[in-house]
């Protein structure tokens, strides 16, 4: 009986040592705890103008925030968090954040901002990149079910050349009327990723 329960306790011992080990991002938990107020929990992000980060892809959040950090995304709250942050943190919060659960959406789109945003992207062929539902891929932003507020912004700043780390993006949108940009807004997110 004894050795029965000095095996028992040994198991455990080793379970439980093997289950702190695991914690892979251990050597980031303090800095996605600086995520958690702007981008919520495991990167749910309730706010409508801060991006949903859970299940977004580990290649583009990676490439955002190297961006942030060289300055060749502007934004006056990521730039000074990315300073802090070497590469092997970068791919591991990218790593994080791709892992998780991307939350359920609740945006609809109305017929005509349904009919108008298809129309205008079909014409301005973003399927191409960010594929038929807009699920994106690799360094492509998944943006179905993405908050509206926050791609309708995204869209606007790249017309506007407020965000310039994508010159392709800032060339074809410049040709989009702003309620072309909130009908696209609108379907995209509408959509489920």
């Amino acid at each position: 009986m004894r050795r029965c329960f000095a095996l028992c306790a040994l198991c455990a011992l080793l379970f439980a040592a093997t289950t702190v080990a695991a914690d892979e991002y251990a050597s980031v938990r303090d800095k996605l705890a600086t995520c958690v107020p702007c981008h919520g929990d495991k990167g749910a992000s309730k706010i409508p103008l801060n991006p949903i980060l859970a299940g977004q892809h580990l290649h583009y959040t990676y490439t955002q925030l190297k961006d942030f950090k060289s300055g060749f995304r502007k934004n006056a709250i990521m730039q000074p968090m990315a300073q802090l942050l070497e590469k092997e943190d970068m791919l591991l919060i990218a790593r994080y954040f791709s892992e998780q659960k991307w939350p359920k959406g609740s945006s609809v789109a109305d017929a005509r901002q349904t009919a108008t945003g298809q129309k205008v992207v079909t014409g301005g062929q973003c399927i191409q990149c960010h594929l038929g539902q807009f699920e994106g891929a690799s360094g492509v932003p998944r943006v179905a079910g993405q908050h509206p507020a926050y791609i309708e912004k995204t869209l606007f700043d790249f017309k506007n050349k407020v965000r310039t780390n994508s010159p392709a993006k800032n060339s074809l949108i410049k040709t989009f009327s702003d309620d072309d940009i909130k009908a696209v807004s609108a379907y995209i997110t509408a959509l489920s990723p």
